[in-house]
């Protein structure tokens, strides 16, 4: 892998370390949370919480600071299964152990490599954008809003991180297999979605609306900024980049698992 494609991977791991240290919303408060947006918000707690092996495995062959990023990436979406059990758990409503569309989902993935993992991966963030959005401008409850709005925040920034690393792999692929490439002369017709692998694009792996990235003085680290936008429902704490340290996940913060 190309030192610079490396580095835009550590920038990633550097970022999810920092959303490692976040307090935990006030549980307490209590959520109002609709039956049918209850057995909604179960079905997606199964899927948040999937076994991320297969893409650690696939991960190991990637080069060491993917890896790191991956496994970081994998406890990041754990964690989203965290705060909407909690979620649930604070609205009196039930949790499920299964589901038919994670079963779905995972036979996609079975064995699968690096490249096809990651590209359902993408599919299936780019789903969650909308659906979390859905969720934080759509209800009128607090802490239903703050957890929503927290995973969103999170998803905004692992479309960029997939996409990253589809470039590297769909670049080493023979033209005629390269899925989202640009046709001969390299425009494309019409604008592809902004979010989709051009392999011509930069090697950093941001489109046009996510480019950029914004240093972290304390923490040494530069922060990919996408995932790091206004959000509703969000606290003002929670809208500026945290940077990673020594110490471990603030007080009131549940395990990382």
């Amino acid at each position: 892998m190309p030192d610079d494609a490396a580095q835009g991977f550590d920038r990633w791991r550097c970022r999810f370390e920092a959303n490692r240290h976040r307090r935990d919303p006030d549980w307490n408060q209590g959520a109002e949370i609709p039956a049918a947006l209850a057995a909604s918000l179960a079905r997606f707690q199964v899927g948040e919480g999937g076994d991320g092996d297969g893409m650690i495995r696939a991960a190991t062959r990637a080069g060491a600071d993917y890896l790191a990023a991956a496994r970081l990436f994998v406890d990041e979406e754990r964690d989203h299964a965290r705060l909407l059990g909690r979620l649930l758990a604070a609205g009196d409503r039930p949790a499920i152990a299964a589901h038919w569309s994670d079963a779905a989902f995972r036979s996609l993935r079975w064995r699968a490599g690096l490249p096809r993992e990651v590209m359902v991966l993408a599919v299936a963030e780019v789903c969650a954008l909308r659906y979390y959005q859905a969720i934080r401008d759509g209800t009128d409850d607090q802490l239903t809003r703050e957890v929503a709005a927290r995973i969103l925040a999170d998803e905004e920034a692992h479309v960029p991180f997939h996409i990253h690393r589809l470039r590297l792999d769909l670049a080493s692929l023979p033209p005629p297999a390269r899925v989202g490439s640009p046709p001969p002369g390299g425009r494309w017709p019409s604008p592809p979605p902004r979010w989709w692998p051009s392999t011509t694009a930069p090697p950093c792996g941001f489109s046009a609306s996510q480019r950029g990235v914004s240093s972290s003085r304390r923490s040494g680290c530069s922060v990919p900024s996408a995932g790091r936008r206004s959000h509703p429902g969000l606290p003002e704490t929670e809208q500026r980049p945290v940077p990673a340290g020594p110490a471990g996940p603030a007080s009131g913060a549940g395990p990382v698992v």
